[in-house]
């Protein structure tokens, strides 16, 4: 599969993620566009997967930057869980399942589009830059003890708390996605 954007794709997607930055700008306080762009340029690949981010309709900003290994972290910011929805958690799960199987699972999914699920923590820092998952949940990165036991866990945000919770990691529902994150 091919991973590199064309000249257009490339132009119309940094005018998108320019626009939402701008627009946004309480996500990411303090951060120059023109640092983040310049990097993104230099990273076909992850422009790529900002690409498939956008194309599932998970709006993609940049939530946090580490000045340690001077990477910008996005995450999706669509305010319900993205495109991607009615999958079981992983391929094991969807392996397992005997009837009505999804099209594909959460963490393949991901991987195929070059970033990870959110984990717990990642997504309560979501839920502080403004309120998602109202009506969606999202499945999010399960710990080893649970997925071992045949569970998963996801979260949603309900009477203005954020929730977290678990489910056999082999069912899937149409309200149910997932968010990525990507360190470009």
């Amino acid at each position: 599969m091919k991973k590199k954007l064309t000249s257009e794709q490339t132009e119309e997607l940094l005018k998108i993620l320019k626009a939402r930055f701008e627009k946004n700008i309480n996500r990411h306080k303090d951060l120059d566009w023109k640092k983040i762009q310049s990097k993104l340029e230099n990273n076909p690949e992850k422009l790529w997967s900002l690409f498939q981010m956008e194309e599932t309709e998970g709006e993609p900003d940049i939530v946090a930057h580490d000045k340690k290994t001077d990477e910008y972290l996005f995450f999706d910011c669509s305010p319900e869980s993205p495109k991607r929805r009615s999958l079981c958690y992983d391929y094991p799960a969807w392996e397992a399942r005997k009837a009505n199987k999804p099209e594909s699972n959460a963490i393949d999914k991901a991987s195929e589009m070059g970033i990870e699920i959110l984990n717990e923590e990642q997504y309560r820092q979501l839920q502080k830059l403004g309120k998602f998952d109202l009506k969606t949940s999202s499945w999010i990165k399960t710990p080893e003890n649970i997925r071992e036991l045949g569970g998963a866990i996801f979260c949603d945000r309900r009477y203005n708390t954020v929730f977290t919770y678990h489910n056999g990691a082999d069912s899937y529902y149409a309200a149910r996605g997932f968010r990525g994150c990507l360190k470009v």
